[in-house]
């Protein structure tokens, strides 16, 4: 081929070949990964790759691969948007059982590897090809008459649980990036952004990987439509409704250049002046997670174990406090069914998730359509230097809050990232706001409800521990 070819040359040759020169724009790109060196025991080789587009209709997957230093520093002297210069990549056929499993489909039958001993790869300088370049980031990978609605999501509902669908709406709301450490002492990451069309308020959009967060965080809430190509589609049972969640498969098209994008655009804009978009209602669990946080800056009495035992000894009377203590046992590794539980929304008595009617004699909604909820049910202990309060519920939708994950985003995760998330926990000092109840089915004649849980600040901890002991 000859310098500066289009990536959709057809090149005759099968096996790997070195191509000269590629120009293109950055319309996808996935977070660095590593893998065991299996030529070389106790070494690791990392990946990433990236997808570029120079024309309206064709596009190629890139693939680096090298050492640590080598990918992390390639790795970070792009983002999505920019323009970029391959020069000499490897150009390999695609495998047709696997080629496309873990990236984005692309026209191409042919895709480009980048090494450190053969390639190149950098920002490119030349005004005129950067002014070509530049509008294919507003053109879908995709049709862009051919995506599904909000509302064609919540009318299908679980039928298009774990389908991969192209997706246009506008964004409503972007939240706070959630950090969390692997038990192989990865970093991880979660966004969260909320969607909205004109036919749905909201339908959340899970984002897991550091390049789609960095992406998802420049843009403008209720000023930004986004075609989402290959996004998974997958049905929240906490929430009881729908929820796209970012993937390898998936582009993300800021603002296209689309009909349907700029009749959106319009819409958002208006229903964002309005003031209809702040009218929403907020669901049940929303309402009681603000309800809880309004409750629980009226909680000030801070306790040691031994005290709120005490306390409950002597006043048979549900009572509220602080403790500043440590996680000493969350069984979140268990069997998922231990963890999560489904309860009839009436009566709450346990039920298989299943079950179409509450077995409960005495329910009082026995009368009407069965009704239930799933989410967390989890025990937890919690240990100061005076002692352990025992079987602590804690429950949705505070266990959410607390630990930072839904439900359904739960069931996704490995072994290893839920015995991770436990450790985030385990033996840590926490800020426990907890209700404690007199029981006479439990050992220690008391029963705790946790209502909210965050590490400690340790200022905050030593400024109360001295209280405590100045009153002891």
């Amino acid at each position: 081929p000859q310098n500066n070819k289009s990536v959709h040359c057809h090149h005759p040759c099968k096996n790997i070949h070195v191509f000269q020169k590629v120009a293109g724009i950055v319309i996808g790109k996935s977070d660095v990964k590593s893998f065991p060196d299996r030529k070389n025991i106790g070494v690791d080789r990392f990946t990433f790759s990236f997808t570029v587009k120079d024309s309206p209709d064709f596009f190629i997957n890139v693939t680096a691969w090298g050492n640590d230093g080598y990918i992390n520093l390639l790795s970070g002297s792009f983002s999505v948007g920019d323009c970029v210069v391959i020069e000499n990549p490897l150009v390999a056929t695609k495998d047709p059982e696997k080629g496309e499993r873990f990236c984005p489909t692309t026209p191409s039958h042919y895709r480009l590897l980048v090494t450190e001993a053969h390639s190149q790869v950098y920002l490119c300088a030349d005004i005129d090809t950067m002014d070509r370049l530049l509008p294919l980031i507003h053109l879908p990978v995709k049709d862009s008459r051919d995506f599904y609605s909000l509302g064609d999501i919540v009318a299908n509902g679980q039928k298009l649980d774990g389908t991969v669908i192209n997706v246009l709406a506008a964004v409503k709301s972007i939240g706070e990036p959630k950090q969390f450490t692997t038990s192989d002492r990865r970093k991880g990451q979660r966004l969260e952004v909320k969607l909205f069309d004109d036919s749905v308020s909201s339908l959340p959009l899970v984002c897991w990987d550091r390049e789609a967060i960095q992406l998802v965080q420049t843009l403008i809430p209720k000023e930004t439509v986004l075609f989402i190509a290959d996004v998974k589609i997958s049905f929240d049972s906490f929430r009881n409704s729908m929820a796209a969640t970012v993937n390898s498969k998936t582009i993300i098209t800021v603002n296209p250049d689309t009909r349907e994008a700029s009749l959106l655009f319009s819409y958002a804009k208006e229903a964002s002046e309005s003031g209809a978009l702040d009218q929403d209602e907020k669901p049940e669990d929303a309402k009681t997670i603000i309800n809880i946080v309004m409750f629980l800056d009226s909680i000030t009495d801070v306790y040691t174990v031994t005290q709120l035992k005490e306390k409950a000894q002597e006043n048979p009377e549900a009572f509220f406090g602080i403790t500043y203590s440590f996680i000493s046992k969350l069984d979140l590794d268990s069997s998922v069914s231990k963890v999560i539980r489904t309860r009839c929304t009436r009566c709450k008595l346990q039920v298989m998730e299943e079950t179409q009617s509450c077995p409960n004699q005495l329910c009082p909604g026995r009368d009407q359509a069965f009704s239930a909820s799933t989410g967390f049910d989890l025990l937890v202990d919690f240990t100061d230097h005076t002692g352990t309060v025992h079987g602590c519920a804690l429950r949705s939708p505070m266990a959410e809050q607390a630990l930072g994950c839904t439900t359904n985003e739960f069931t996704m995760l490995t072994d290893d990232q839920r015995t991770a998330m436990k450790w985030k926990f385990l033996l840590e000092r926490c800020k426990i706001y907890v209700k404690i109840l007199p029981s006479t089915k439990m050992r220690t004649g008391i029963r705790g409800v946790i209502l909210a849980c965050t590490r400690a600040d340790p200022g905050e901890v030593k400024q109360h521990m001295s209280a405590l002991l100045q009153r002891l």
